[in-house]
């Protein structure tokens, strides 16, 4: 793969453009230059997702602002749909695309990517939203065609991972091809979800976010941990993995998918009558149960035990339970709807403990040690990550706390969206730079 034009190495006295060295003989960071951001697609894509996560928090930290105090807002897209199209399609398919870009070929025994592959995907998202974020404020058709750029950029990318796939000799393929599916539901989303906003139906565009949450977020979130984290290949039953090796991610597909039928049923018909809720909830507790028996095996088993004193591991660990509790607090809020209770009175705090825990908690750990492994850094959770982490976790439960209780002050929820905002901004920042400079080992990519 072609690199970046290096400086030739200049006297040990002066500064090179891969970085000089002060007084204590540590290696100063060299200048940030943009032709960086070519030299891996990661770099490329993680930077632009980067972006898109930092922006995306502080307008919608911003939103929430603007109600305590009172600000005059016009909407043409109510706000709650504005947030989960930008929050499920913004940062998360750039991350993907990085990732999937950087390990993909590797799984599929095909040559390394160039990042310019990713150019057309990363242009077309950061310019559709910066149409669609004016837009929902100043006009519909304005938002959906900011929205239809976005789908057109991902749709590409969607392209160029098929072919990868297609043409790949490597013997297993399965893990690439349910990412490669889960891309291609995320695209059909995003251009359902601009149709709808074209059409000015937004109960047809909140379906479009339902199925791309669920089919292709999630979906592409668990497949990758099935495939990359090893607790996950070495989770089951072992007589269950010898005869089926890919029970777990078959359980793990059936699941997301209920989740998406539910979902969309809910954005298209309403809420769902007693009747419905007791059978959402019966099906919904086996695989809640199995995520919470997995959970405590992975710790319990010594075979099974994860390294919990290494950050990284833990970090993931964690995101897996979230997505344990998601499941069970659906199920719980389900079974008191169909029987009498207060199903509503947990509100948004299951999809929360999805999206916030399992998503921004595997995110961060993922996202933060592909950026470390491909920058000649050592794959640890620092001190900087690991505070970054318990941020995240102070604001999911935060954010379920105000979700659960109607009755607690509108602060708590904007304290939630500051944690995060937080998070996303110090996590911009601090690999931002990375990105746009040389490995500090002198190494290319």
């Amino acid at each position: 793969m072609s690199q970046p034009p290096q400086d030739k190495p200049t006297h040990p006295g002066r500064r090179a453009e891969r970085g000089a060295s002060d007084a204590r003989g540590d290696p100063q960071p060299a200048r940030w230059r943009g032709r960086w951001l070519l030299a891996a697609p990661h770099r490329l894509a993680f930077f632009c997702a980067g972006l898109m996560f930092a922006a995306s928090a502080l307008w919608w930290t911003c939103v929430l602002w603007s109600r305590l105090d009172g600000w005059p807002l016009r909407w043409q897209v109510s706000p709650v749909l504005a947030h989960s199209l930008l929050f499920t399609f913004g940062f998360m398919p750039l991350f993907f695309s990085g990732f999937l870009f950087t390990a993909g070929p590797k799984w599929l025994a095909q040559p390394e990517m160039h990042a310019s592959a990713l150019l057309p995907t990363a242009g077309a998202a950061l310019a559709g939203w910066a149409i669609f974020v004016p837009g929902v404020n100043l006009s519909t058709p304005l938002a959906a065609i900011g929205l239809a750029l976005v789908a057109a950029g991902w749709g590409i990318f969607t392209l160029r991972l098929w072919r990868l796939v297609r043409t790949s000799r490597a013997r297993d393929r399965t893990h690439p091809r349910w990412v490669a599916a889960a891309c291609t539901i995320g695209a059909l989303a995003m251009w359902a979800a601009a149709g709808g906003l074209a059409a000015q139906r937004e109960d047809i565009a909140r379906a479009a976010v339902q199925l791309g949450l669920w089919g292709f977020v999630a979906l592409v979130f668990v497949t990758v941990a099935h495939r990359m984290i090893p607790f996950f290949g070495d989770g089951g039953l072992a007589r269950l993995d010898l005869r089926w090796p890919g029970w777990l991610l078959w359980v793990f597909g059936a699941t997301l998918a209920l989740q998406a039928v539910f979902g969309m049923s809910d954005a298209l018909a309403g809420p769902p009558g007693a009747s419905a809720r007791a059978l959402r909830a019966a099906l919904e507790a086996p695989s809640a149960l199995l995520l919470v028996v997995l959970a405590l095996r992975w710790v319990a088993v010594p075979r099974l035990r994860i390294p919990l004193r290494q950050r990284l591991p833990r970090m993931m660990y964690i995101g897996f339970v979230w997505f344990a509790l998601a499941l069970a607090l659906a199920t719980v809020a389900d079974a008191l709807a169909a029987f009498g209770g207060d199903g509503v009175a947990l509100g948004l705090a299951p999809l929360h403990a999805m999206t916030i825990g399992f998503f921004g908690s595997i995110l961060l750990a993922m996202a933060s040690r592909v950026a470390c492994g491909h920058s000649g850094r050592s794959q640890v959770a620092d001190a900087f990550l690991w505070s970054l982490f318990w941020l995240l976790q102070a604001a999911v439960v935060l954010r379920l706390a105000s979700a659960a209780q109607p009755a607690l002050p509108p602060f708590v929820l904007m304290l939630a969206a500051i944690a995060w905002a937080c998070v996303a901004t110090a996590w911009a920042l601090r690999y931002g730079r990375w990105f746009g400079r040389p490995r500090p080992d002198g190494r290319p990519g």
